[in-house]
């Protein structure tokens, strides 16, 4: 998904996308959707959040982005 496909979502959680990077804002709509906000911190395709709307992407995004934190 791109950035600004990205971005349309958040603003439909109230989230203001300003310059936020792609992982920060789907971070900023897990939270807003109650989940966890773990974004491309999936370790060898490891995840427990099964019902991710971000799961397979973020896969994708977790080995080309160092672990946050």
């Amino acid at each position: 998904m791109k950035l600004a496909e990205v971005s349309a979502i958040a603003k439909t959680h109230s989230i203001v996308p300003g310059k936020s990077s792609k992982s920060e804002l789907i971070r900023s709509i897990q939270s807003k959707e109650g989940n966890f906000d773990c974004y491309a911190t999936a370790f060898e395709k490891e995840c427990d959040q099964g019902g991710c709307s971000w799961r397979e992407d973020c896969f994708d995004a977790s080995i080309r982005e160092p672990a946050a934190g």
